[in-house]
């Protein structure tokens, strides 16, 4: 049996180094390794105990070496970005190569165009999406949360952010999204918007520009915004109220953030923005230890009673993270767990597994209160 060839797009970056490593923990070998700098991809070959993994040149926005990467691989996993930009850009091309793909980000936008061309299924091909921290995991910790015991949960209250370095995919992505990058040309998200009686309703939430939370250390600001994400989640577990917040620690990027809207309004140039959020991070996290940390509150009731439950993960790095996530969907296609179609990673991974991956190697430190304290029997983690 011929083995399969797993393609990592943006292997030496951020999350694709570590989305490599991920990949051989499980057991996957011979990798493809696509980028747009050869020593860097060198570099991370050379951690290949086996010796197999391969070297491509490939950039995204590069028709010919995109293809050139594609061709001949059986599951694409993309770790590169900006996402609002690329779309559906790798994905479409691993579909044409006859490959699955898995993307760490993509949301609404590479679904949309995905299916304006025809759905994969008809050719047998999958597509994972949001296959990430946020969006990905974002959605799959509650859900799992719900599921201990908190059938009648009907209110979500989430705090996700951290204080860690921003890679340039990360900076753009940030930007493009404040104007685009939803559904149908939409915005991505709703800043102050919130869901209530199940549906998304405008300008309920504030921004908290210097405030405390018990899941993080020191003063921290607090940005209400519900994507797409949010009020799919909502509609799964049937909340009739979901109130969802950015966190961010740093006062530089909070500065930044700020008056980003504005500046791109201005027509400032995005790639110089995309530099001084990058700076903004590091004069952040100087002398500091790096976090990130998303936190959940589920209640509701039951036979009549009140039920509520929370769930705190801490973790060294959102890119972890998503590098935990993104070889999970991977493993889960090669194991043919995953129909054919264009899905999102929540849909289609299983919350258990997720959660248990993360634990056992480590990924994330947990914390549960309330109900889920008492029916998850899982040692608790230490924040």
């Amino acid at each position: 049996m011929t083995k399969p060839v797993i393609g990592v797009l943006g292997a030496s970056g951020a999350v694709g180094r570590s989305a490599v490593r991920e990949l051989r923990a499980l057991g996957v070998t011979g990798l493809r390794l696509g980028g747009r700098t050869t020593s860097a991809l060198s570099a991370v070959a050379e951690e290949d105990p086996t010796g197999h993994d391969e070297t491509v040149w490939a950039d995204a926005t590069d028709p010919d070496g995109l293809r050139a990467f594609t061709a001949g691989c059986d599951i694409v996993l993309n770790c590169v970005g900006p996402t609002y930009r690329l779309r559906a850009t790798v994905a479409s091309a691993a579909l044409a190569a006859g490959a699955h793909c898995v993307d760490v980000a993509g949301d609404d936008p590479a679904a949309e165009d995905l299916l304006k061309d025809g759905d994969p299924a008809r050719g047998g091909r999958t597509v994972v999406l949001s296959a990430g921290a946020l969006p990905g995991l974002s959605s799959m910790l509650p859900r799992w949360l719900a599921g201990q015991g908190l059938d009648g949960a009907t209110a979500l209250t989430a705090y996700c952010g951290g204080l860690e370095t921003c890679s340039p995919t990360v900076a753009h992505d940030l930007m493009l999204s404040l104007t685009s990058g939803g559904a149908d040309g939409a915005a991505y998200g709703e800043a102050l918007a919130a869901v209530r009686g199940g549906r998304r309703v405008s300008r309920v939430l504030r921004t908290a520009e210097d405030t405390e939370h018990e899941a993080f250390p020191g003063r921290v600001a607090v940005q209400p915004y519900l994507s797409g994400e949010s009020e799919r989640l909502a509609t799964a577990l049937g909340l009739d109220r979901l109130d969802w917040y950015n966190v961010h620690p740093g006062p530089a990027v909070r500065a930044l953030l700020n008056r980003l809207p504005g500046r791109l309004a201005a027509g400032d140039d995005p790639a110089e923005l995309a530099d001084r959020l990058i700076l903004a991070a590091d004069l952040d996290l100087a002398g500091r230890k790096p976090y990130y940390v998303m936190d959940f509150a589920l209640s509701g009731t039951a036979s009549g009673r009140p039920l509520a439950a929370g769930l705190t993960l801490r973790a060294s790095s959102s890119y972890h993270l998503t590098a935990a996530v993104g070889a999970l969907a991977v493993d889960a296609v090669l194991r043919g767990e995953v129909p054919a179609g264009v899905h999102f990673a929540c849909d289609v991974l299983d919350p258990d597994t997720v959660v248990g991956h993360l634990r056992a190697h480590g990924a994330a430190d947990f914390r549960l209160t309330g109900a889920a304290a008492g029916a998850d029997q899982v040692e608790e983690g230490v924040l």
